[in-house]
Parts: C-alpha cells; structure tokens; sequence
C-alpha cells in the first residue's frame, strides 16, 4: 500500500494534469487572493479585442505570479471578430492582432491559446432552477427554433463557406504559432447543432474535428479544447462519445485543454449540472484523462449559481475545484 501511494503524481507535477480556472486579465488583488486560498496554481487568462503589447502582459503574468497562479493558457478575443469569422473587409487587420498575440505568450512562456469559432451562436434559451435548486442555464432545441432563433446577418453562410473562413484563418495563423512554440486548442460548438440564426456551425461532431485536424496538415501545434459538457450535449450524434475522443485525440496528444462539466442529458433539452448532478459519471472522465497520461489543463466551466453567491461563483467554484481535486487524486492512486 506504500508503494502504490508513493507513486501517486504530487499536483504540481508536470506530468500531472492540472487544475485551472478562467480569469479576466485584470481581476482584483482580493479575487487572485481568493483563487490562492482554495489551491488553485494554474490559470488560463482571457484578454479583450484590443492589442496589448507584450511589455502589457509580461506585467499580467508577473502579478498573477505574486498571488502563485502561473498562466497555463491565454485567450485574446481578436478571433471572434466577424472580419475574420465571416470575412468581411478588415480580417488581416484582426489576423495580425491575434498572431501577436500568439508571438508574446510564446514569448512569456505560455504554451496554449484556445479558441472558437461559431460567428452566431447561442448558448441558452433559459436560465432556470434546477432539480437541486441552483440557478443554471438550459437550452432546449424546440425554444431555440420557435423562440429565440433569428438570421442574424445580411443573408446566410454555408458550412463550406465558414469552412473558408476557418481555413484562411488557420493558415496564417498556425505557422505563427509553430514558430512561436504555442499551441492552438479549438473549442467545440456549443451548443452542437449544425446551424443556427443563420449560418452554418463545423465542430458539432466527430467529423468537423477530424477535417479541422486535416486542415492543419499534421502539425503538432494543432489540437483540441475537448469540452466534455458540449460533447455530453450532443449524445449519441456526435459520431464518438466522450471516452473514446479522450482515447482517440488524447491518445495522439491532441488535447491540449479540457473544459471539466456535466449536464443533466443530451440534446433536445440539457440543463448545465454541477458535476455529481449529471449524467455523466465524472470519475470515470478523470479516470480516462489519466489513462492516456493528460497532462494539460482541466477547467470547471459555467459555473452554476447557487444562493447568496457573487459575480465570481466562489461558493461553487470552491465546490467544483474541490471536487476535481479529489477525483484527480482518486484516479492518479488508482491509475498510477
């Protein structure tokens, strides 16, 4: 019994799978204290669409340091200009912002941006109280189609259109990111449905992954953001479940992030669960992450609201980190 603990991966190792939060690049000295205090080491850091120079982040990064928290990714908001998601005129403006971007966190030594791309999405139909009683978001397909959904532009886009304007975006993106040392991690579409107001979405199954991989032509600078809720959402019609994406592209090394969440059931209707409240059995997700030895970063993701909790959801951010921390631990005894 000794042996076997003494083999268990202490948390900040490496080869570890890490434990991360999203954060603004300029959260409050009292937040970054907060995220300290319930154990948090890794961060992944969200920038808005304007440019900031390297100097600018150089200085984000050593104030996250004083609090203990290192950026295990960054996200810079120039991607999901319509300029560059739908081509409109000004899109290598935007494509040059971004590869900054990219240029100053291999710089600083940050080795992941994520990022997606579904010009007109919605995320929810409907925030409601759910079966324990927190407020949470739900989406139903029938409330989106007869409700919500509107063509939101000029006129519609094809899936091989959008397919175009990923593509451009990838090719002069990707060899920056190559040079740079920085990995690209694409989130999929979330809600997974084909199209919405409008226009065509392309990560909504297994498919849309692997022609994404194969525009990337190999590199291994390419790879997955696997959001675990969005994938639960699509069930059955995402072409692979969960475990085997987590066999298949982290068996290959193409995961880079993770966004750790459950839901209530698949698509037409999903309520966003914390994570011992849905259908999926998060154990077993930890379980398989460790299996294939992921060591990237594995992110609680929409937070449910629970009474009396602030803009931050700490009392449920503390709930959901503790949570992952004991099944990391769980698994890293039992997987070794």
């Amino acid at each position: 019994m000794q042996a076997a603990q003494e083999d268990v991966i202490d948390e900040y190792d490496d080869r570890n799978t890490k434990i991360c939060h999203a954060v603004r690049w300029n959260e409050s000295d009292e937040y970054l204290l907060y995220l300290k205090q319930i154990g948090l080491h890794w961060v992944s850091v969200g920038f808005p669409s304007q440019d900031f120079s390297l100097e600018a982040m150089r200085k984000v990064k050593r104030r996250l340091s004083s609090f203990g928290l290192e950026i295990y990714s960054a996200q810079h908001l120039a991607y999901r200009s319509l300029e560059i998601q739908l081509g409109k005129p000004g899109r290598d403006k935007y494509i040059e912002t971004y590869c900054n971007f990219i240029r100053s966190i291999g710089k600083l030594g940050i080795p992941v941006s994520n990022y997606d791309f579904h010009p007109a999405n919605t995320y929810t139909t409907a925030m409601v109280s759910s079966r324990r009683g927190y407020i949470t978001r739900e989406f139903s397909i029938e409330d989106f189609r007869s409700k919500v959904e509107k063509q939101r532009f000029e006129r519609e886009y094809s899936a091989e259109e959008v397919w175009e304007k990923y593509t451009f975006f990838v090719e002069a993106v990707l060899p920056v990111a190559e040079e740079a040392n920085v990995k690209l991690a694409l989130h999929p579409d979330d809600p997974p449905l084909a199209y919405m107001n409008g226009v065509a979405k392309l990560i909504v199954d297994y498919d849309g992954y692997r022609r994404a991989e194969e525009i990337a032509g190999g590199s291994r600078n390419w790879g997955i953001l696997l959001c675990v809720g969005t994938w639960s959402e699509g069930g059955d019609k995402m072409g692979k479940d969960v475990f085997e994406m987590i066999k298949d592209f982290g068996g290959r090394g193409k995961i880079f992030q993770v966004h750790f969440r459950n839901v209530s059931s698949p698509l037409p209707v999903f309520q966003e669960t914390f994570l011992d409240d849905g259908y999926l059995d998060m154990y077993n997700v930890m379980r398989a992450f460790r299996e294939v030895r992921y060591s990237g970063s594995l992110l609680p993701d929409h937070i449910p609201h629970l009474i009396g909790d602030d803009e931050h959801r700490r009392a449920g951010l503390a709930y959901s980190i503790a949570y992952m921390r004991s099944l990391l631990h769980r698994a890293n005894k039992e997987v070794g």
